[in-house]
């Protein structure tokens, strides 16, 4: 039997092979997460293990494998959810010191439950920004992830979905799952150097996750390939676990915008980009470079407006924010949410038309062909000084929230994918987007982007 810790380090996927294979034992792999969970020297990762529940999942994985009757092609491959997804036996606490004694849930969410169908191992809970409203990933009340590729300076995780993005990238879960509502994926995929994808809205059911914007909330898997993504998604869709062949990028239209998504943009993350671009060219894509009036428009709007998360986040937590205990919150959580607050009826009409106004534009615009960008035009920023100064905290927020939000008001689907490293080695990230709808055209030809790109 191979090296368990090697195979640990594998994606989710070739771990799935090896374990059909009879290469390693599931429950053997367990053990192994589970001791380098324990032993981690960040403890600000997960917020709760499933021990009990883990060992039990891997000894049926393994009595299914052994059997020849795998469940799914990631059988006892372990992952981890952010804490707004319910699992059974656990508190869900979206990461807020309000909700850590809330009853355990009685039931697995509907994602959570598909997954487990599947064969597949919890592991357990992950930190995050409290209630999934940040892209930088820190947490007063659990403390703040440590990105892994720095091993000096404390750098941010990326958010929200923090404990997900570093569990993956620091060896911890191969896969883990996470929500996106302005870039709570794609952002922490980029920080941390890992795969990403952000469905489209409705692709994968939200039963049993908690909201912070019901309109734009999404679910998701960070993994360490586009393979993982895949396969996770497809059992968190109910449906088999079957590869999904690649398509050439030879003819598929890249469009690149001119304006907004570049704007600010670090040298590392510009070169990174342009290389990656450039391969996909020689490798046969017609790279198309041209103005995006929406993306303008979309900005316009929400400096004007507001945004449909701040208004339905002032409205799920209404109580809270309007009472006593929103002193317990964190304050850079509040402030956000307090924005919608400050919206008019006409406001979040008029976002909401002009929305669905410049996501039929968007859609038919990019029929046939996939959105790039930077996924965000910064590398992991360093923690102290965003917790020193609130106002750079915001401006910074907002930078690091500015390419990713865009695919949430379009309603596009996103793919996050390595693009290299600074001088630094903190990795940057390229994006890819489609239209509501075309997730499996941007997977397909993502299995193939991944190979060129990281060639």
């Amino acid at each position: 039997m191979e090296n368990i810790d090697r195979i640990a380090d594998l994606c989710a996927a070739e771990i799935g092979t090896v374990l059909r294979d009879g290469g390693a034992c599931p429950v053997e792999l367990t053990e192994c997460l589970l001791d380098r969970v324990q032993h981690h020297p960040d403890q600000h990762v997960f917020l709760t293990i499933t021990r009990r529940r883990a060992l039990d999942e891997a000894a049926a994985a393994k009595a299914r494998l052994a059997a020849g009757s795998p469940a799914s092609l990631l059988d006892g491959v372990p992952v981890a959810f952010k804490d707004v997804v319910d699992v059974a036996g656990t508190r869900t606490t979206a990461a807020s010191a309000l909700l850590a004694e809330t009853p355990v849930k009685q039931q697995d969410s509907h994602c959570a439950a598909r997954l487990s169908q599947g064969g597949m191992v919890t592991l357990g809970k992950l930190n995050m920004t409290e209630f999934a409203y940040s892209g930088l990933g820190c947490n007063p009340h659990f403390g703040t992830p440590r990105n892994p590729n720095d091993k000096t300076v404390h750098r941010s995780p990326g958010g929200s979905s923090s404990g997900s993005g570093v569990a993956v990238a620091a060896g911890l879960a191969p896969c883990a799952i996470g929500s996106d509502t302005g870039g709570s994926i794609r952002v922490p995929a980029s920080f941390n150097g890992i795969v990403g994808y952000k469905a489209s809205e409705g692709r994968i059911d939200k039963t049993g996750v908690f909201p912070l914007s019901r309109t734009l909330d999404t679910i998701g898997p960070l993994g360490r390939s586009v393979a993982d993504c895949v396969h996770v998604a497809q059992l968190m869709r109910g449906e088999n676990t079957v590869p999904l062949p690649a398509r050439s990028v030879r003819g598929l239209r890249v469009l690149v915008p001119t304006n907004v998504v570049m704007d600010d943009a670090e040298e590392a993350v510009l070169a990174n980009f342009e290389a990656a671009v450039a391969r996909l060219a020689d490798a046969g894509a017609r790279v198309e470079r041209e103005p995006f009036e929406c993306l303008d428009r979309i900005l316009e709007i929400g400096e004007r407006h507001g945004s449909i998360t701040a208004a339905e986040a002032y409205h799920e937590y209404h109580d809270i924010i309007e009472s006593d205990l929103v002193g317990r919150l964190d304050r850079r959580v509040v402030r956000r949410i307090l924005g919608g607050k400050q919206m008019s009826a006409h406001d979040l009409l008029t976002v909401q038309w002009m929305r669905a106004e410049l996501m039929d534009r968007m859609h038919a615009r990019l029929a046939g062909a996939v959105l790039a960008m930077p996924t965000t035009p910064i590398v992991a920023p360093e923690i102290a000084p965003l917790e020193a100064d609130d106002e750079l905290f915001m401006a910074v927020n907002s930078l690091v929230l500015r390419n990713t939000v865009l695919g949430n008001i379009l309603n596009l689907c996103g793919l996050a994918l390595p693009s290299g490293c600074d001088e630094k080695g903190l990795p940057t990230s390229i994006l890819f987007s489609a239209p509501c709808g075309a997730d499996d055209f941007l997977l397909a030809h993502g299995l193939e982007i991944e190979r060129i790109i990281r060639a």
